[in-house]
């Protein structure tokens, strides 16, 4: 009895060495694929945003989870625990939303549906600055002191908008400090770019 006690004993210690080697594995590979976790929170989020456009647009859980299922079924293969496997799953469910979710929009919302998206993943990869983003959408705010009208080619309510963007631009985005300075000093080469039919060349 004492001798068969033991060897329950022994089984059970191995068995949980092996469950603690197994848990380890476990959790190791979940952390890997956590990247494509919060990538599928980010691409849900944005199509429930959908309904404030257009109240049809709703999508349920259950569908996307489906179509995340068959999106993991379906991308291209790789070593499972590599990060082309990761690229890879993140990729295809992307491409798979989109496609699927642009077929029930109305045409006048999909670049909009676009434009949400792009925004919503370079944000959740960190490669959006929001100070501004948060200018891109809202624009200059507060008391803005505008000086003279310096140009002959801006009227005066045209330069104080101008004179607006710019100073907040110069003030909260370090890409454009100076930009303030630089306009009044050379707005006659901006009157060339102002009058030009292609201004992005």
């Amino acid at each position: 009895m004492l001798a068969e006690a033991k060897i329950t004993n022994d089984a059970i210690a191995i068995r949980m060495e092996e469950s603690k080697a197994t848990e380890y594995i476990i959790d190791k590979t979940r952390e890997t694929f956590r990247v494509v976790a919060y990538r599928a929170s980010i691409l849900f989020f944005s199509i429930v945003d959908l309904a404030v456009i257009n109240s049809m647009y709703q999508y349920s859980l259950q569908w996307f989870s489906n179509l995340f299922g068959s999106s993991v079924n379906d991308s291209p293969k790789a070593p499972d625990n590599s990060d082309q496997r990761i690229l890879n799953l993140n990729n295809h469910f992307t491409l798979n939303l989109y496609e699927n979710v642009c077929r029930s929009l109305f045409e006048k919302d999909k670049l909009l549906f676009s434009f949400k998206l792009t925004v919503n993943i370079l944000g959740g990869d960190g490669k959006m600055d929001q100070d501004e983003m948060r200018f891109f959408l809202a624009g200059p705010s507060g008391d803005i002191p505008i000086p003279p009208n310096p140009t002959k080619w801006l009227g005066d309510l045209d330069f104080a908008e101008t004179y607006k963007q710019i100073y907040k631009m110069n003030q909260i985005l370090p890409a454009f400090a100076g930009l303030e300075e630089f306009f009044l000093k050379n707005h006659l080469e901006f009157e060339k770019i102002y009058d030009s039919e292609t201004p992005e060349n």
